[in-house]
């Protein structure tokens, strides 16, 4: 994300633009009629077409030489697009990036306009299993439409906060040890703080199952000392990546930084400062690799 973090971020970081979670542009993108409308048939996204291909059956597809390497291409143009001619019934313009807990509450206090936030079931889960959990904090735009889509509307929460709440409620969810993730809703716009299972979320499956650039990785990635280490093993069921093992050797835990996504959820399991977070472009193997 570095190229794009320096064109349309601050601080290094395109997260942190508080003019992404703004009214004005929202407005500007004519953006309330298009959530809108993507929200009431978001179920069949996953069965629509992109590029003249069928998502049914979509893995085997992915595996062909050829045809693999063309609807990867498509999926990535169709996330990626700048464009803001858009199509409700396609996820445009829609990418996202992991963030660890201590970013994500820097945009609930910095970027986003309190009188704004709601929380409402994760669509993602809801979509697949029909599960219901209302896990996903979104602000802005949404605030407004939320109303007309009540099948996202928690039963038992009430689901308009305050920013204390919002913090709060995502600090128990990462603890938990739900991905912490922000997403264009429509590029440039973003209204979408996410607590998501990576195995049941949207965005994180067309990568971890068939390599399609629909997330990034955090800015960050987790740094162990093995000094601190007590070798208490709270770390690794917190990792969703495969990215933390146990050395039966030396008794302390190991970090394997090209797997590892940067979430730092396993920092909230450690009691020994064992763990730390450190930008990703200051480790030479993975720099620019998100």
């Amino acid at each position: 994300m570095c190229d794009h973090c320096l064109k349309h971020g601050t601080a290094g970081k395109w997260y942190f633009n508080a003019r992404n979670y703004s009214k004005e542009l929202a407005e500007e993108l004519d953006l309330k009629e298009f959530l809108l409308e993507q929200y009431k048939t978001f179920e069949a996204m996953q069965i629509r077409k992109f590029s003249g291909f069928s998502a049914e059956g979509l893995g085997y597809k992915i595996q062909l030489p050829i045809i693999g390497r063309i609807v990867k291409h498509f999926a990535e143009k169709m996330l990626h697009t700048q464009n803001p001619s858009r199509n409700p019934f396609k996820a445009e313009g829609h990418i996202g990036q992991v963030v660890p807990l201590n970013d994500a509450i820097s945009i609930l206090e910095n970027c986003v306009d309190e009188d704004s936030i709601i929380l409402k079931y994760c669509m993602c889960r809801f979509m697949h299993k029909g599960e219901k959990e209302a896990c996903c904090i979104n602000f802005g735009i949404m605030s407004e439409i939320i109303d007309k889509l009540p099948r996202f509307i928690p039963e038992e929460d009430k689901y308009r906060i305050t920013k204390e709440e919002a913090i709060e409620k995502f600090t128990q969810f990462m603890k938990k040890g739900y991905i912490g993730t922000i997403w264009y809703a429509a590029y440039p716009y973003i209204n979408n703080l996410c607590a998501c299972k990576t195995q049941l979320c949207a965005g994180f499956r067309p990568r971890i199952d068939f390599g399609i650039n629909s997330i990034f990785k955090a800015e960050y990635v987790v740094r162990n000392n093995p000094d601190n280490c007590q070798g208490c093993k709270r770390c690794i069921p917190m990792c969703s990546f495969g990215a933390i093992s146990f050395n039966e050797i030396t008794k302390r835990t190991e970090i394997d930084k090209t797997v590892c996504w940067g979430c730092g959820n396993c920092l909230l399991a450690c009691n020994y400062d064992a763990l730390e977070l450190i930008p990703r472009n200051e480790v030479p193997e993975i720099a620019s690799k998100y």
